[in-house]
């Protein structure tokens, strides 16, 4: 894919290097989950968890923690604003600016256009842009608690803005072995696709039923298969070969649930690899968010 030339969007916040240990809302829930996780994953799972509460994210924390042995994404020289940290850090927060303006120009035109999936809450006219929040080792959201860098990218729908260290790339083509410009994108315009699922009445949609993770799983595959509209309606823009369509697909296999280790397919929350393969494809081949509606599959076997 090439950037060159191309928008930079406005919709972002560098806001430096958290402390890992800083405090934070969440209370509640979030002494259970971290409860929870201490009691399965002992004291350094609770440190690497480090969970934003409502966040949605691309991969759940305990698979990624797994994938961190050796290391957290974030460089611990980054004391000022990230993209200043380096050149390095410079150039992944100039790709990640490219890829949203994008987004926002495909989306932009899907919205008014009406073509989007339908259910109960009506979509605004217009579509409302996100802000995408890079930062170090710590954060705190506007509404969805403190996060820590070893949770990977996520989206905060309280706030309605997507937030990644940029040094998840890193942990993207090492530990991943998910390498590639167009890689990185598929991770912003998956977080994108939660933003989209949050205005159009989807990302909290829970079928009768099914478990809570099976309605997880049915998000995480249509935001996949919106970040597949998303490459499909940009590809001649950014000039997407075959070669980075396969770097988006090897990113969704190796970030599926039993790629990710997990062993029971009752416990998925973001779905197989064969599954996110296969929804990212389709909203790639076809380039309308309504073939996306993984809602409207009736069985959860045939996703």
């Amino acid at each position: 894919m090439d950037i060159r030339g191309k928008r930079r969007s406005e919709h972002f916040e560098d806001r430096g290097a958290g402390r890992r240990g800083a405090r934070g809302g969440g209370g509640g829930a979030g002494v259970r989950i971290l409860s929870f996780v201490f009691r399965r994953f002992g004291f350094k799972g609770v440190m690497v968890a480090g969970v934003a509460l409502g966040g949605i994210y691309l991969i759940a924390p305990e698979g990624l923690r797994q994938s961190l042995v050796g290391g957290a994404p974030s460089t611990p020289a980054v004391t000022g604003k990230v993209c200043e940290a380096s050149q390095k850090h410079a150039a992944a927060c100039d790709f990640s600016r490219a890829v949203l303006a994008s987004t926002e120009d495909v989306w932009a035109r899907k919205f008014s256009a009406a073509a989007l999936p339908a259910y109960e809450m009506s979509p605004p006219a217009g579509y409302q842009m996100p802000t995408l929040v890079v930062f170090a080792r710590a954060v705190q959201t506007g509404g969805c608690g403190n996060a820590t860098s070893a949770v990977g990218p996520f989206y905060c729908p309280a706030d309605r803005k997507l937030y990644i260290d940029p040094g998840f790339y890193d942990v993207l083509a090492r530990k991943l072995n998910a390498p590639g410009d167009f890689a990185q994108a598929y991770v912003i315009a998956h977080e994108v696709g939660h933003h989209v699922q949050n205005l159009i009445g989807s990302l909290r949609l829970r079928l009768p039923g099914e478990t809570k993770a099976q309605s997880s799983v049915r998000a995480e595959l249509q935001a996949d298969c919106l970040s597949g509209v998303w490459g499909h309606s940009a590809r001649k823009d950014l000039q997407i070969t075959e070669a980075d369509i396969a770097e988006a697909t090897q990113a969704a296999h190796n970030i599926g649930d039993d790629a990710l280790g997990h062993k029971n397919e009752a416990t998925y929350t973001h779905g197989s690899s064969v599954q996110r393969i296969r929804w990212f494809r389709k909203g790639f081949e076809t380039g309308d968010p309504r073939h996306c509606d993984t809602f409207s599959v009736q069985r959860y076997q045939d996703l």
